[in-house]
């Protein structure tokens, strides 16, 4: 008899089936609210001479080249804005002033509506690529909404006018 005591005294102690199912139900809710998706991979394109013409983006600035993926330059930046193309389509984004101003009044950071974009310099390695050029060994990080990285290259900026 002690033995069926003991038995009957340990599952009264429990939560019953109805309370450990609402639980169990608040449990995976909370799971599912907290989830992050992962990020989207972005994959930018080359900014054409023809892209360059017919948005007026001549000037000074840097223009970010990642390595191994040919001479296009993926981003620029220009003073007041920065740009990526995306699907044939060009980003604008705006130049964040608070970031570290970067050769040829460039900036480190650039914010636009779905993505933002940081180019890090290594600016005590500049080599003259020519009479107005230098080129810095640089890193391109575009960051989405979430602040999830995106995009990442190391690659070389080359600042001119």
């Amino acid at each position: 008899m002690p033995l069926v005591l003991v038995v009957l005294a340990l599952t009264s102690c429990g939560p019953s089936t109805a309370e450990q199912a609402r639980q169990d139900a608040a449990d995976v809710a909370e799971v599912r609210a907290n989830q992050i998706p992962p990020p989207e991979q972005l994959s930018p394109e080359p900014i054409l001479y023809a892209d360059i013409e017919q948005n007026d983006l001549f000037g000074a600035g840097c223009n970010f080249v990642a390595e191994g993926a040919g001479m296009g330059a993926i981003a620029l930046a220009q003073p007041d804005e920065g740009y990526m193309k995306r699907n044939g389509k060009l980003l604008t984004f705006a130049a964040d002033k608070g970031s570290a101003q970067q050769p040829l009044g460039s900036w480190r950071k650039y914010d636009g509506k779905e993505y933002g974009f940081t180019l890090d310099l290594e600016s005590g390695s500049g080599e003259q690529a020519g009479i107005e050029t230098v080129n810095f060994p640089a890193r391109l990080t575009v960051r989405d909404g979430r602040g999830q990285t995106v995009y990442e290259s190391p690659g070389t900026a080359q600042c001119g006018s």
